[in-house]
């Protein structure tokens, strides 16, 4: 059976104009001088929830892009992902979802997840730990706690490096004293930029 090229266009035109919005998010993140990562839950071609970093802002380590937008969702739902329709959903994030997120993803049974970059510290979808294969089945054992989704990464990724790199360079100005490192200094590449 021969797939449709005009369907197929149409799929990647799609998933680059919701990566496109997701990156948007991961600026207002960087403009706030949180980590810039950014997301958007998309249902039936429509746009359901937005979310970026805001751990700094909340003072609480937990509030990465996809919870944020997670808790807009169910928030609007009486906190239900039966009436949000979670598993109707396909994520659009700028990193690959950490561990954390990835398990959260699992147990509200998200549709699809596709995402920028790759997370080698904390991916939760293959770099690290393959969360989106295996379930969150560990967590709780229980109903839906073993659902897994599919994952695909790669969709503008140098995009999304260069907004961590924007941010990385520059170094933490909102971290601990403690925590904060030496701004890096990258060598130029060919275009003039970091």
């Amino acid at each position: 059976m021969a797939s449709d090229p005009a369907a197929a266009s149409d799929s990647q035109t799609m998933r680059a104009h919701f990566m496109r919005l997701a990156l948007d998010e991961a600026c207002l993140a960087l403009d706030r001088q949180e980590v810039p990562i950014g997301c958007v839950f998309v249902r039936e071609g429509q746009v359901v929830a937005t979310g970026s970093n805001r751990t700094t802002e909340k003072r609480n380590a937990t509030r990465h892009a996809e919870l944020e937008a997670i808790d807009d969702l169910l928030s609007e739902h009486g906190g239900s992902p039966e009436a949000a329709r979670i598993t109707e959903c396909d994520l659009y994030v700028t990193c690959e979802p950490c561990i954390m997120c990835a398990g959260a993803l699992s147990l509200l049974g998200i549709g699809r997840v596709f995402y920028g970059c790759r997370n080698d510290r904390f991916g939760g979808n293959g770099s690290i730990l393959s969360i989106h294969e295996t379930g969150c089945g560990a967590c709780s054992g229980g109903p839906g706690s073993h659902l897994s989704y599919s994952s695909e990464g790669g969709l503008f990724a140098e995009e999304a490096v260069a907004l961590l790199r924007e941010f990385y360079v520059t170094g933490n100005p909102k971290a601990p004293k403690p925590h904060r490192t030496v701004v890096l200094q990258l060598p130029q590449s060919p275009g003039g930029h970091a």
